[in-house]
């Protein structure tokens, strides 16, 4: 048995019960093989594999708030604080119903190659709890946020781990947490980035991961003989990502015909009103539903379905493991020629195997959506300085990262004779910087 293969199944056999890590470390080694057979003594010897899938640590822990009805109620949050090489650790803070270790630990992980990809002094991590924002009151809200940064504020800091926001952890959730870190340890730093522009946030960071998703895609295409002007495109989500990746995709002239929730999707031949999707979910925080009564003639359709829309490209921004087999074969089968992913490994396994086996154009959220935490990065580099920066320079910034990570992958793909195939370059070109601190850095 192969040293990659003893190491998923070591992590398989240690970490029962969680699909989601599983299934990103099988992913990520398995694309991983030609390098490591390559040095397969020398990372024998140091243990980098096994240091690489387990984390420096896993916090969990209570957070018990009060309701509006003065109930005392009891979520459980987390941190994991996966690698630190290159950098502190940096990841966002999840609030979802479905947040559990295993998505914290899958999370984490893609994190930290994602955070080498853009270049930046950052290391891996992710946090967050099973606490649902949608429905409460903003004194709830405010009331959980104390409550977790209460618990969190011991295990971070401007130079130990920045955590950020991610599904569920907008503006408010950061400004509620933010203020509580700064009363608890009496300090006013950048240990948090999406924090408001009044305290120290920065211009673009909000319309990052949207825009670095088409700055990425539109360089991929350009550099395999295709330009985005006049495609239709198919967007999973209608959170803050899909949003963004749908403006800036209209922007650089291409069709968006849809965008989803966790009920359905809206299917708009006309192409998407971004005004009134924008009005519905930052405004009135209401389901697609609602979209119908700004645009008539668009169609909303319950339940799942959104990749059976023919379409030229499909950029999944929803949430992890959406976009499965069946999914790939309708996309092919409508003559889809590209998917780069928004969320973190909205696609399956089996999907990603068949779109790559029949030609289409496939970048990993890893780096295709490394633009939100690559702004975060530049938002502490701000914080440190004591700047702000325009949005055009954050914008530029932003752009010149993301088309340097989509080269940066591409070399890395053709120098392992895997032209084409962007997962394994992703993978390949951000272990290796990872795994060149961590050689230099010992034993530790």
């Amino acid at each position: 048995m192969g040293y990659v293969d003893e190491v998923i199944e070591r992590v398989v056999a240690k970490n029962p019960g969680e699909p989601e890590f599983h299934q990103a470390v099988k992913e990520v080694l398995e694309s991983l093989r030609p390098v490591v057979e390559a040095n397969e003594a020398l990372y024998r010897k140091e243990a980098i594999l096994e240091r690489l899938v387990e984390p420096d640590r896993q916090i969990k822990f209570r957070v018990p708030w009060v309701d509006d009805k003065g109930q005392v109620q009891v979520n459980v949050g987390y941190r994991v604080q996966f690698n630190n090489s290159i950098g502190p650790y940096k990841g966002g803070l999840r609030l979802h119903p479905s947040v559990n270790i295993s998505i914290i630990k899958f999370l984490g992980f893609e994190q930290v190659f994602k955070n080498s990809l853009t270049s930046l002094p950052i290391g891996g991590g992710k946090g967050g709890s099973d606490f649902d924002p949608k429905g409460k009151s903003d004194r709830e809200v405010m009331a959980f946020c104390q409550s977790f940064m209460t618990e969190l504020s011991k295990y971070i800091g401007a130079d130990v781990d920045v955590p950020a926001g991610d599904i569920g952890t907008g503006a408010r959730e950061i400004g509620y947490m933010f203020g509580q870190y700064k009363r608890i340890r009496g300090m006013y730093e950048g240990v948090l980035t999406g924090k408001g522009l009044s305290y120290g946030g920065s211009l673009a960071r909000t319309e990052a991961t949207g825009y670095g998703l088409l700055y990425l895609t539109d360089e991929m295409l350009r550099c395999n003989g295709k330009d985005i002007k006049g495609k239709t495109v198919c967007i999973s989500g209608a959170g803050n990502v899909a949003i963004y990746a749908c403006k800036k995709a209209q922007e650089l002239g291409a069709k968006v015909v849809t965008v989803s929730d966790s009920n359905g999707y809206i299917y708009d031949a006309e192409g998407i009103d971004l005004a009134a999707l924008k009005e519905i979910k930052e405004v009135k925080r209401a389901r697609l539903t609602e979209y119908k009564n700004y645009r008539p003639n668009a169609e909303y359709h319950e339940g799942r379905g959104v990749w059976n829309v023919p379409c030229d490209i499909a950029l999944p921004c929803a949430t992890q493991n959406e976009l499965t087999l069946e999914d790939a074969k309708a996309l092919v089968a409508n003559g889809c020629f590209a998917v780069a992913e928004g969320a973190n490994m909205p696609t399956t396994l089996e999907a990603t195997k068949y779109l790559q086996e029949n030609g289409v154009l496939f970048a990993p959220g890893k780096a295709a959506n490394a633009g939100g935490v690559a702004t975060s990065a530049l938002e502490m580099s701000q914080n440190s300085e004591r700047l702000s920066w325009t949005f055009e320079e954050v914008d530029a910034k932003l752009k010149s990262i993301m088309v340097n990570i989509f080269h940066n992958m591409d070399d890395a793909a053709k120098r392992y004779n895997f032209e084409g195939n962007y997962v394994v370059g992703a993978n390949i070109a951000g272990f290796e910087k990872v795994v060149d601190a961590m050689l230099a850095q010992g034993v530790c």
